[in-house]
């Protein structure tokens, strides 16, 4: 993604944070031709080149990676330091200062705000506390994953302890040569450890505030599902979980001892067996899908795209996987989205179905068919109005099952806030189109100083977008995001787009 010329320049040589040119940006010129010029020699023919010039040029273009790695993180901290001038400038409090701009590097390099912010910490270190590992990135010697590593594990040392540790595992000395990662880390934690055994001690007593759980999507309509626990916790989990499987095993079961493992984590969890309970999935299909056997793939919101014969069966089975009971065994009811939903042209990604037949006292699923219109050719989702402040239960169903993930470019994070898109205090209404899904970081940025997003309407024609916004940052890039297409309709040419 590209953005159009800010109203900032960026210092030519980060480094030293002069507005001059200097040697660090006459060499970073003579990668780029030397980079284009070899793009040029390979139009030329690979069956043209011998092996050993094929692995020469390999390892230059590495070393030209590597290069180009050290002059982003010597770009970012000066632009950094710029916007932190600018935002002192401006009157932002001291604790504010620094707000946005992990989210504009994130934006020109492609990256979710997260990793932005990520990046912009490895450049404040590598260029401020760590020259040595800098410097073996600039020459090829380091490559910019392996230097993450060495900031990652110096973390929690005082910056005089972080450079003497730089300086201790400089490639020059031989340190480092032919290591893999887990000799990078081992090293590095071990001259961390050696300067202040205190600090890494600490770091590992703060490190158990951090346990979480997190989702992501794997392969094959499954996912991962990991437990971020000290060390005796999950030690227990597992060991709890291997001496039930292979309980069960001695017992007859046929079962591998991964899958009883897998079943039992989710039986313990849920209460359930396979995990079904009251909760909501938001499984987003289209009438023909459900009702024709028809193969556009359906979508789960923050999973992502399923198949649609996987999808059919996950709304007839009410047991675990290889248990389910059939079409009979799931109860369908129809249910219209909220007053606001209409038809448009005809154009719907849903349908209406009748209750199956289900015992009492069965524990067969309740399947409920919420009807979604969608403007024709777009896929658009109507819009419904409301005048409360707050977006009503139908409608922030409605902004998710559009949205889908944050609508900031890059950021696929799950949807945390409902934010009116131009705030309600400034004459917004509360409306679909005025209406974004964000993650509070995404939303907490759009704040700041010198950000501005606005919806960005597309022409009054049935093959017009769907709902656009534009965000601006404070240097004047200018990036949209398109929502993504719900099942059924074609797939944008851009899903996020900078002019």
């Amino acid at each position: 993604m590209d953005g159009n010329g800010g109203s900032e320049a960026f210092p030519a040589a980060a480094g030293c944070g002069c507005a001059d040119s200097c040697s660090q940006a006459t060499a970073t010129d003579d990668a780029a031709l030397a980079l284009s010029g070899g793009a040029a020699a390979l139009c030329g023919g690979v069956a043209d080149q011998d092996g050993a010039r094929l692995i020469d040029e390999i390892r230059a273009l590495e070393v030209e990676k590597s290069a180009l790695a050290a002059r982003q993180a010597r770009l970012t901290v000066a632009f950094e330091q710029l916007q932190r001038r600018q935002q002192c400038h401006l009157g932002i409090p001291a604790d504010r200062l620094g707000a946005g701009i992990g989210a504009q590097i994130a934006l020109a390099r492609g990256e979710s705000p997260a990793k932005g912010n990520r990046l912009v910490g490895l450049a404040k270190a590598l260029v401020t506390e760590m020259p040595h590992t800098l410097a073996a990135v600039e020459t090829g010697q380091l490559n910019e994953w392996r230097a993450t590593l060495l900031v990652r594990e110096t973390a929690s040392l005082s910056a005089a302890d972080r450079s003497s540790v730089d300086e201790e595992l400089v490639p020059d000395t031989g340190t480092l040569t032919g290591a893999g990662d887990r000799a990078v880390v081992a090293a590095a934690r071990a001259a961390a450890y050696r300067r202040d055994p205190r600090s890494v001690t600490q770091r590992a007593a703060h490190a158990a505030t951090e346990r979480h759980v997190s989702l992501r999507p794997a392969p094959d309509t499954m996912c991962y599902l990991t437990a971020l626990l000290p060390v005796s916790a999950g030690v227990a989990v597992h060991a709890a979980l291997t001496r039930h499987a292979d309980t069960l095993r001695s017992g007859g079961d046929e079962r591998a001892r991964g899958q009883i493992m897998a079943d039992d984590l989710v039986e313990w969890t849920t209460g359930t067996p396979g995990g079904i309970t009251g909760i909501e999935i938001q499984l987003i299909m289209t009438d023909r899908t459900l009702f024709q056997g028809d193969s556009e793939p359906a979508r789960i919101p923050g999973y992502g795209v399923v198949p649609a014969g996987w999808a059919r069966d996950a709304l007839t089975q009410t047991q675990g996987p290889g248990k389910g009971r059939g079409r009979d065994g799931a109860k369908a009811r129809a249910q219209d989205q909220g007053n606001g939903a209409r038809t448009t042209g005809g154009g719907t990604t849903g349908g209406d179905t009748t209750p199956g037949g289900t015992n009492p006292g069965s524990d067969a699923l309740n399947v409920w068919v919420r009807r979604l219109y969608t403007a024709p050719g777009t896929g658009e989702l109507v819009a419904m109005d409301s005048r409360a402040r707050l977006f009503p239960a139908p409608l922030r169903r409605f902004i998710q099952a559009r949205d889908d993930t944050c609508r900031t470019p890059y950021c696929d994070a799950p949807i945390r806030h409902h934010d009116h898109i131009v705030p309600w205090h400034n004459g917004g209404t509360t409306s679909l189109e005025n209406a974004a899904g964000l993650c509070e970081a995404c939303n907490h940025t759009k704040e700041t100083p010198g950000w501005s997003v606005k919806p960005r309407p597309g022409p009054a024609r049935a093959d017009r977008l769907r709902h656009t916004i534009e965000l601006r940052t404070p240097t004047g890039h200018s990036y949209h995001s398109t929502a993504p297409p719900l099942p059924g309709t074609s797939q944008p040419e851009h899903l996020a787009r900078a002019s």
